[in-house]
């Protein structure tokens, strides 16, 4: 089933210090003060932070999900499809973003095996 409003809260809020905003007049999710994601105009597409090679690597195997355009071109995020992804799929990736953003300390606390 295709991730939707309701299903991108339940993925990020799960997430320690996860809080839910608004940019620009769109949902979007901050850990801290750190932007990591952000609705798009359209409704349809999500903007996930996420470094280049992890985007680059998601786009090419995934076309039909994920892409860019030449305003996130430059930046570390993946744009994502929502009607085309569902939340088995995208948790991870919004799991590995919230890693790749959060702090030291908050990682230890969540995954206090990884050290």
């Amino acid at each position: 089933m295709p991730v939707d409003t309701d299903g991108l809260k339940q993925i990020f809020l799960a997430l320690p210090e996860v809080r839910e905003g608004v940019t620009h007049g769109t949902l979007s999710f901050y850990l801290g003060k750190t932007f990591f994601g952000r609705m798009q105009e359209d409704g349809r597409t999500f903007a996930l932070k996420m470094d280049f090679g992890d985007r680059d690597m998601l786009i090419a195997v995934e076309p039909e999900i994920f892409f860019t355009n030449d305003h996130f071109r430059g930046y570390a995020y993946v744009l994502v499809r929502l009607p085309a992804i569902d939340a088995d799929r995208l948790a991870p990736l919004v799991e590995k973003s919230w890693r790749q953003t959060a702090p030291k300390r908050l990682l230890r606390a969540f995954d206090p095996a990884a050290g």
